[in-house]
């Protein structure tokens, strides 16, 4: 019998700790066959105790390596050249990546077979053998960072009088069936890497900053942190009705909170871009990754249709009582700004969300209240006869205007007869009615 080492044999004159690694490559990869008693070289020596040779082994790989790979390794003795040898049979696992439990779901622990020998897979091959083993969910997979603490999850649940231990995270789905992390224990994790930036400028544009903040950690903790930062600039304004005083908030506390929400339990977490926040004196802009799953519209969303990305995060934030009920967040939004005259706006792509919140105090500075002497009419019209059709985006830049304010001026000038209208949402086209001058 020949032995030589190749993808899928290896050979160890004795146990040693690198026989841990072996096994895990193999596992990873298309399994494989190790020998031990048996040289570098192919040169059989032999073990004087197979028995206690094939404990040890054993041992070894039910303490280091994870998840349990026990029922994937077989032993056997075999007599070769008059000399017992052991040999180890590993078939490939079906709960890849394994990796020694020391070192957790990182290149230093995690092994790949690459010729005659295991090596350190990279963190793209982690993730793919992740994919190929827990499907497409995000939050159903295991977590590449398993030292997680949860101080600010424990404080959550410990407000509204609730357990988090070990039993209610694997209910919960942020421990799998064999102990490990996994992206929804991440996401709520005080080690979460996914952040909110949130930025205040002056005026209706980003050419100045007033203040701008990053907010990490926990979703919950961000949750609270966030909110805090919008309320704090969430300004109330007084005005009177006879001897009445009335006080009036830039933005309801509802439609904050909804829009919020919203950014944290339905973006896409599989990317690693910032949820974006930006504040500016006419309105609130949320901006967070992932557009609408397939199949689904904006006039879904409105209608009360909840398709949710992450089943599991919401049903928590449904637990702790941030959420409702399911589909009602983007009704309760309108029906905040009902008989306001202001009307919040949504737009998406494929690969983002965005929920516009006007300010119900702006005072529409950028839009004079004698719009014909302010000459905005006169140009749009002139553009429309030089160009013809037209859409939102070519006022905004005509007459330099918040998308915001190029709406209320159109919308305006359509219930004037001004402007004639086709299409809906963003191909929604503009153009001046037939009749004498045009």
């Amino acid at each position: 019998m020949e032995f030589r080492e190749s993808e899928t044999v290896e050979a160890k004159q004795i146990v040693v700790e690198d026989v841990k690694k072996e096994i895990i490559a193999f596992a990873n990869c298309c399994g494989g066959m190790l020998y031990i008693g048996v040289t570098d070289s192919g040169e059989v020596v032999g073990v004087e105790n197979p028995d206690k040779t094939i404990q040890q082994i054993t041992n070894m790989v039910r303490d280091s390596i994870k998840p349990d790979v026990t029922m994937f390794v077989h032993y056997d003795t075999v007599e070769v050249e008059g000399k017992q040898i052991v040999a180890v049979n590993v078939q490939r696992g079906t709960d890849r990546p394994y990796y020694l439990s020391g070192k957790g779901l990182r290149p230093e622990g995690v092994y790949v077979r690459q010729g005659t020998s295991s090596v350190p897979a990279t963190d793209t091959a982690i993730r793919r053998m992740i994919k190929e083993t827990d499907g497409d969910s995000f939050e159903n997979m295991r977590s590449l960072e398993q030292a997680l603490t949860f101080r600010a999850a424990g404080s959550e649940f410990a407000q509204r009088k609730m357990e988090f231990g070990i039993p209610q995270m694997r209910t919960l789905g942020i421990l799998n069936t064999d102990g490990i992390y996994t992206n929804l224990g991440f996401l709520l994790s005080d080690q979460c890497a996914h952040t909110i930036k949130a930025a205040t400028f002056q005026g209706t544009d980003q050419n100045a900053f007033k203040d701008r903040r990053e907010f990490s950690g926990s979703l919950l903790q961000q949750l609270n942190d966030v909110y805090e930062y919008i309320d704090l600039r969430n300004q109330t304004h007084a005005s009177f009705d006879k001897l009445r005083r009335i006080d009036k908030r830039d933005y309801p506390e509802v439609v904050i909170r909804e829009a919020l929400l919203n950014s944290l339990v339905h973006r896409d977490y599989s990317f690693s871009a910032s949820t974006l926040i930006s504040i500016y004196d006419d309105r609130i802009e949320f901006v967070s990754i992932g557009g609408l799953l397939t199949g689904i519209s904006i006039d879904d969303i409105m209608l009360g249709l909840s398709v949710c990305r992450n089943v599991k995060l919401a049903n928590i934030f449904y637990r702790l009582e941030l959420i409702e009920a399911y589909g009602t967040g983007m009704r309760k939004i309108m029906t905040a700004y009902r008989n306001t005259g202001k009307t919040p706006q949504i737009e998406a792509t494929n690969n983002a969300f965005k929920i516009v919140l006007p300010n119900l105090n702006a005072n529409m500075a950028d839009i004079p209240e004698n719009r014909h002497e302010s000459g905005y009419e006169e140009k749009v019209l002139q553009m429309a006869k030089t160009k013809g059709d037209f859409v939102r985006r070519d006022v905004e830049e005509l007459l330099n205007l918040s998308q915001p304010s190029a709406s209320r001026l159109i919308r305006k000038m359509v219930e004037d007869g001004l402007l004639l209208h086709r299409g809906k949402g963003r191909n929604t086209q503009y153009s001046v009615p037939p009749g004498p001058g045009y």
